[in-house]
């Protein structure tokens, strides 16, 4: 059958371009970890055509020996890398080399810093995959079909990874993908058999796949027939293929046998990652439901941790073949960062996505697994407190989703929270709720807590003037994720978590009686002035009452104990969601400030109304709100400094 060569030129997206631009000067010094790519791309391709077989055998056409060939030569300066796996179409072939078809790529290049160190660590966190051939290669071609297609469906990829790549069909007999890499000048050291059996073992031996290379069998030379023999050693040598790896599925092997230097170059071939794990965990699991899992904590956090769509970490395999990399039932969604392979060896090898759903062997396998990620964290979080700091700061706000989504293990992940204080009033997230109740004063029974939109707003809320007063130690929270921590997480350790700004303080524990005495006086001397600032407010607040909690700032807004905090009101406006149902807040005002003595005196009803608006806006900017009319703030604000000229 004629193939109809259809060839175009077409350009690359200028993400593509930027990418292949800053990788090839970011990661030249680490050069060698093409071939490990490639490699893993190779293995992939190979374990998805192992999983599609299962349905349909005919895939393999006659060849189920599957297995990754590397080749070199010395006079075309090439080294190729063959896989009869799976294959791809055309159009494949442009959404996974012409564009980078992931969602996050703008944020990723905006957070380039332009030097070389830093920039090619969040490279390889972006997992660069097949763009590395430009590292070395000048030029490369790739030449694919998909299993099960006609021979004269092939196509031929061609690029010199600058402006553009061409594409076109031609005819392929064999099923699979070969990538052939047209070596720049400078890198003759890729063309030597040893060398590349070298970055093999260093960086693929766990690869479960033969990966195979031609062994050159020098000829026996006879000293007695040297004239002969010399003759003969000038014809080529006979070859035969040589499996360069240990090919066999790394976590099979037992824990003692593996190194930690194997671990970290599995983990790197499963993650796509160029940097060393922070942590991982490696458990074979034995009974009815029989796995083995091996999980790692990235040492960075991936670069689409907050796409909701973005695929899981974890690959599900049945008795080491590949089933899926799009397992959501294997972990849940605040664990989304966790890399790994769950190798079940009690499950059906035809089982379908909606039987992965239903599964009770599944769910069993998920909750296992949930309970040793938790288990490994733990003993983190005890044994290497830094390195558990270096985790929480790029993980904190998505294990902050934990209590929420996963009720059964909300316990623990209470205990592996981490928090900023006013214990020592830097934005540091490192204080565990365990040390926060061990520093709780005499006769405290609540966990108090401040949220806001920023840190700065929250260690500055003037709800904090009496606990500073007191010496109580409150958590400090600005993450978004934290008002819907809070409304999940009500207590810890049988001690409540009360807002600050909710509701009335209950601090009278720590209060001696003549303190309380003095407090019912002053609530009498100011009850016709609270009367009138109400009057004056209207329906813009429920209540109004003297605080309990303010000695430096004259007024604050407080939301009902049960109502919607100020700060998640503005969070689900700023969502385009309406908050009608939204409680009004109380407002709270210090007697013991010079403006609230003042209005308890002031005889101009005019007067007092624009003192008590002032108040009351005041107190809306302090909790990071926006006022409705910012214009009238200003008049009335203008005015009260005008009179003070006089």
């Amino acid at each position: 059958m004629a193939v109809e060569t259809k060839k175009e030129t077409l350009g690359f997206e200028t993400e593509v371009k930027h990418l292949l631009h800053l990788m090839i000067h970011s990661l030249y010094s680490n050069k060698e970890i093409f071939l490990r790519e490639l490699i893993s791309n190779a293995s992939d391709a190979a374990d998805k055509l192992r999983f599609e077989a299962l349905s349909n055998d005919r895939l393999y056409e006659g060849d189920s020996e599957l297995k990754i060939r590397l080749e070199y030569d010395k006079e075309k300066r090439t080294i190729t890398v063959i896989d009869n796996g799976i294959g791809m179409t055309r159009e494949e072939v442009q959404e996974h080399i012409g564009t980078i078809a992931k969602s996050g790529t703008r944020q990723f290049f905006e957070s380039l810093t332009g030097e070389q160190a830093k920039d090619s660590e969040l490279i390889g966190q972006f997992g660069v995959g097949f763009y590395s051939s430009f590292i070395v290669a000048d030029k490369v071609t790739l030449t694919t079909r998909k299993a099960g297609a006609d021979k004269s469906e092939g196509v031929r990829w061609e690029s010199t990874g600058e402006g553009d790549y061409t594409i076109e069909s031609v005819e392929k007999a064999q099923r699979g993908t070969e990538i052939v890499l047209h070596l720049k000048e400078s890198e003759s050291e890729f063309l030597d058999g040893y060398r590349i059996r070298s970055i093999v073992r260093k960086f693929s031996d766990h690869i479960s796949l033969p990966i195979v290379m031609d062994k050159e069998i020098m000829p026996s030379m006879d000293k007695d027939e040297e004239g002969e023999e010399a003759e003969k050693a000038k014809a080529p040598a006979p070859v035969e293929e040589e499996t360069i790896n240990r090919a066999s599925a790394l976590w099979t092997r037992a824990r003692q046998e593996i190194s930690e230097e194997d671990y970290n170059e599995f983990y790197k071939h499963v993650a796509h990652d160029f940097q060393d794990p922070l942590v991982h965990v490696h458990s074979k699991v034995e009974g009815t439901n029989e796995y083995t899992l091996l999980l790692y904590v990235p040492s960075r956090a991936p670069f689409d941790l907050w796409d909701r769509d973005a695929k899981h970490g974890v690959k599900l395999y049945i008795r080491k073949v590949f089933i899926t990399d799009d397992a959501e039932q294997l972990m849940p969604r605040y664990l989304r960062f966790i890399r790994g392979i769950i190798d079940a060896s009690s499950l059906p090898l035809n089982v379908s996505r909606e039987i992965l759903q239903q599964s009770k062997q599944i769910s069993t396998i998920k909750s296992g697994a949930v309970k040793k990620v938790l288990g490994m964290l733990e003993g983190l979080a005890s044994n290497d407190p830094e390195k558990y700091a270096k985790f929480w700061s790029e993980f904190g706000t998505v294990m902050k989703e934990g209590p929420i989504e996963d009720h059964s293990n909300k316990e623990r992940i209470a205990k592996l929270l981490r928090f900023a204080s006013t214990h020592a009033d830097t934005d540091k997230q490192d204080v565990s709720l365990e040390n926060y109740v061990s520093r709780m004063k005499e006769g405290q029974d609540k966990i108090y807590y401040v949220t806001a939109d920023s840190f700065s707003a929250a260690k500055n809320s003037p709800h904090l003037e009496i606990f500073r007063k007191k010496g109580i130690e409150v958590l400090l929270l600005s993450d978004r994720i934290d008002e819907w921590l809070v409304s999940n997480l009500s207590e810890f350790d049988g001690k409540h978590l009360q807002s600050v700004a909710k509701g009335d303080l209950d601090l009278d524990k720590l209060d001696g009686e003549e303190a309380k005495k003095e407090q019912e006086d002053v609530n009498k001397e100011f009850e016709p002035v609270l009367k009138q600032i109400k009057d004056v407010l209207a329906d813009k607040v429920s209540e109004v009452r003297l605080s309990h909690r303010l000695t430096e700032s004259p007024a604050c807004l407080v939301a009902d104990v049960y109502g919607m905090s100020l700060n998640m009101e503005r969070i689900m406006k700023e969502a385009g969601q309406s908050m009608g149902m939204g409680r009004k807040p109380i407002f709270e005002v210090n007697p013991a400030h010079p403006l609230v003595a003042r209005m308890k005196n002031e005889q101009d009803d005019s007067r007092f109304a624009d003192l008590t608006h002032i108040l009351f806006d005041q107190a809306i900017l302090s909790e990071g709100g926006q006022l409705d009319d910012p214009a009238a703030f200003v008049h009335k604000l203008n005015g009260l400094l005008q009179g003070l000229l006089h």
